[in-house]
């Protein structure tokens, strides 16, 4: 584990799609467990996009990498973002999909 006082490279800062979309699994897989926070009905909606900006930051911090281990902390988070961007882009149609669905029963239900 790296001390907190120890500078986070800037190739390892950054949006965090897993831990975005996916938050306290992703929290789980990376040994950080503040994502666990997302639970928390409401205050999720917020914590989310916490956890998005800061989550490269809390599994660098929390995992065993080191300066050479860059490259490494980044081929593991890539996937977690590419997972995360997909999830993130099928919740977003299902819910634009729903909200027209719902929209268009209800115009069919006043007009007649």
């Amino acid at each position: 584990m790296i001390d907190k006082e120890t500078p986070i490279p800037a190739e390892v800062k950054g949006w965090n799609w897993g831990a975005f979309t996916f938050s306290y699994l992703w929290g789980i897989g990376n040994k950080t467990y503040l994502p666990l926070l997302a639970l928390i009905p409401g205050f999720n909606l917020i914590w989310v996009f916490v956890c998005g900006i800061k989550g490269n930051t809390w599994a660098w911090q929390k995992g065993q990498y080191q300066a050479v281990d860059i490259d490494k902390f980044k081929a593991t988070q890539a996937t977690w973002n590419r997972a995360g961007i997909v999830a993130f882009i099928v919740k977003s149609v299902l819910i634009l999909v729903s909200y027209l669905m719902f929209f268009s029963i209800l115009m069919q239900l006043f007009s007649n």
